[in-house]
């Protein structure tokens, strides 16, 4: 079973992780895939690095392509991507994929692929952890289930924002590298995690997830995906697509509604159906501290 990590060569950022990770421990070419060497970790065999030409949010079906031309078997797909925002924040983050409405970029339309709440979660505390001691002002942060490329296996995106400056610097990508490599280190699949670890969704808030972050930073939980309050909204939110945000979050134990971020109606809907469907909503009060 491997553990994939996927860069691209049209995107800068990616290409910095993808250093840094290569000059933080050994690895032996193997094979090549785009005409790209393929990275092996030396010791931990499983660990896999390839590179793609194109967009990564448009390659579609990578974990069959690699199992087709490479002979191994992904069972976790590790995005390294840059972020881009109009708002410019520096900014460090990960996030599950997938399309709640159409694919305008990348995936299949109303289809989500597969999370790893907890191998994210804890990621993303390992990114705040690795920042601290650095002189960078970077947000760290979720952001909410969003864009392609489909996948049939878990999958998050790690990623460096939001503007060139941040994209060609090499500490932010760094950091990143050194935090995966502390995860992946411990934990290569959410299997190993332990079981005691709840994994829930989060519903409600905008595209950075500022409540669900400071929970996941407070509380010991683990989210899966999360739908923001433009999704719910728009209309784009029925029990349909709330089952496949439960079938696509392994071993979903409850939904963390943000109430605040919610219209009253929309809480009052939310909590009847997850009631009728014996599924518990969880307050950040029942949740255990770090």
């Amino acid at each position: 079973m491997t553990v994939l990590m996927i860069s691209s060569t049209e995107d800068p950022a990616s290409i910095n992780i993808k250093n840094s990770l290569l000059e933080q421990t050994a690895w032996e070419e193997h094979g090549t895939f785009y005409n790209t060497p393929v990275f092996r970790h030396t010791t931990m065999k499983n660990l896999v690095i390839v590179t793609v030409p194109d967009k990564k949010i448009r390659h579609e079906n990578i974990d069959n392509e690699v199992k087709e031309q490479l002979h191994l078997n992904p069972r976790i797909a590790i995005f390294l991507s840059r972020h881009r925002s109009k708002m410019e924040q520096p900014t460090l983050t990960v996030h599950p994929i997938g399309n709640y409405g159409d694919a305008e970029f990348g995936g299949q339309p109303k289809t989500l692929v597969p999370a790893a709440p907890r191998m994210m979660t804890h990621l993303l505390r390992l990114i705040k952890k690795n920042l601290q001691p650095t002189d960078l002002k970077y947000q760290v942060c979720y952001e909410v289930t969003h864009h392609g490329p489909f996948l049939k296996i878990p999958t998050l995106f790690v990623e460096v924002g939001s503007t060139e400056v941040q994209w060609q610097q090499k500490e932010p990508a760094s950091i990143i590298a050194t935090s995966l490599l502390e995860l992946l280190t411990t934990y290569n699949y959410e299997e190993e995690f332990p079981k005691d670890i709840p994994v829930i969704l989060g519903i409600g808030g905008g595209h950075y997830a500022p409540r669900f972050t400071d929970v996941a930073f407070q509380k010991k939980v683990a989210f899966g995906h999360m739908i923001p309050s433009y999704h719910i909204d728009s209309g784009a939110i029925d029990w349909g697509m709330i089952e496949q945000t439960m079938q696509a979050t392994p071993n979903v134990s409850g939904v963390y509604l943000h109430k605040k971020a919610l219209k009253k109606s929309q809480v009052t809907q939310y909590k009847n159906w997850f009631e009728e469907k014996g599924i518990p909503i969880i307050s950040s009060t029942e949740l255990q501290a770090l």
